[in-house]
């Protein structure tokens, strides 16, 4: 084939390349940050989406030993957070004997009237958004097995609640980094709310958090994802499960691209029903980065559930109990609030779009090869 001839064959093989480079490269919306109340469209605040459990709430007043369509779903959720072993499948909507364990387990961690039934109480606490990590972990819990403590001062018993993952892993140095997603394109602002989450741990443990560049060289990966992001457990939309993270040394710390975050101001007055704070759900989940699991201690950041609207930031004595088990306390703290970390806010806002795998050094590399063709 003659140079003339081979032209048209590289041309074709060109046009190919850049079209898959223009589908590629249309970015697509990666989480909706509101610096404000005041920044939150008013069409978000007309089309707010509900809870994608909300439907529980018909099922209010179901009694065991009786069918009810819907409760292979109920079934389904209390198998996801534990509740239910991985091994029971085909779920039916009668309301068997293990639902009704998996209710009084639940009830009992929730500090919940214990009555193995779908009471008003606890279907209303079933809906609430909450983390995505399972309450229950190769079927056992530990939320509720409350720890006796003395204080040296004055003989006062304390009960905490803290919990662990299984072997109680944790971190085996003390200066760790962390790394946004390059893709999720995050401003200083939406950075500054984790550095400040960071900051609240670090001052009761002996442990340091740098923000790095490098997603590679990072102990700590925090992204925004949508649905199935190929980690075994896919986010659910709106409200539902907010986020995950897993136990040390793993540092995968993973949010729901399709909530509505708050960034900054006060999310307690929010006209959006569907309102998230940033910071509280940060908190929560670098506790479980750090190796702690969920509490029973409602007051606790390690509590499962977080309301809408609501803010939630300051470690309390549980937190802090358990987190100092894993790490021994800094040897600055001196035992009064974490609420004293200073807000560290930079840089712009609003919403922010998350390009696809074809990023600058995609195009850098594809426009090389591109090159060499010609």
């Amino acid at each position: 084939m003659t140079r003339s001839q081979q032209y048209p064959a590289r041309l074709f093989m060109i046009t190919v390349i850049l079209i898959l480079l223009s589908l590629n490269s249309v970015p697509s919306i990666s989480a909706h940050f509101f610096p404000s109340n005041a920044s939150i469209p008013e069409d978000l605040l007309k089309n707010a989406t509900s809870n994608p459990w909300s439907f529980f709430h018909q099922l209010s007043g179901c009694h065991a030993g009786e069918k009810y369509e819907g409760l292979a779903k109920l079934k389904s959720y209390f198998q996801y957070f534990g509740y239910i072993p991985d091994s029971v499948s085909n779920f039916t909507d009668e309301f068997d004997d293990s639902l009704e364990s998996a209710l009084r387990t639940y009830q009992r961690n929730f500090n919940l009237n214990i009555t193995g039934q779908l009471d008003n109480q606890t279907v209303n606490h079933v809906v609430r958004p909450r983390c995505g990590n399972p309450d229950i972990v190769n079927g056992s819990t530990s939320m509720n097995s409350g720890k006796t403590h003395n204080t040296s001062s004055n003989h006062i018993h304390t009960v905490s609640h803290y919990t662990f993952f299984t072997g109680m892993p944790r971190w085996r140095k003390q200066a760790l980094t962390y790394a946004f997603s390059p893709g999720n394109q995050l401003t200083d602002e939406v950075k500054a709310v984790f550095s400040r989450a960071f900051d609240r741990w670090s001052t009761v443990i002996p442990l340091t958090f740098t923000q790095t560049d490098s997603i590679n060289a990072a102990d700590i990966h925090i992204g925004f994802y949508s649905g199935d992001h190929q980690d075994g457990e896919p986010f659910d939309g709106v409200l539902g499960t907010l986020a995950h993270a897993f136990s040390p040394p793993s540092g995968q710390f993973h949010l729901d691209g399709d909530e509505n975050w708050v960034v900054t101001g006060d999310v307690t007055t929010s006209s959006l029903t569907t309102a998230v704070d940033l910071e509280s759900v940060a908190v929560h989940e670098i506790g479980h980065l750090l190796g702690l699991g969920h509490s029973s201690v409602e007051e606790s950041i390690m509590y499962p559930t977080i309301s809408s609207r609501t803010k939630k930031v300051v470690l309390a004595t549980d937190d802090i109990e358990g987190i100092q088990m894993l790490y021994g306390s800094n040897p600055n703290y001196n035992g009064s609030s974490t609420a004293t970390v200073q807000e560290k806010e930079t840089g712009s806002s609003g919403a922010h779009r998350r390009h696809s795998t074809w990023d600058l050094s995609g195009l850098i590399v594809a426009f090389g090869f591109v090159a060499l063709l010609l």
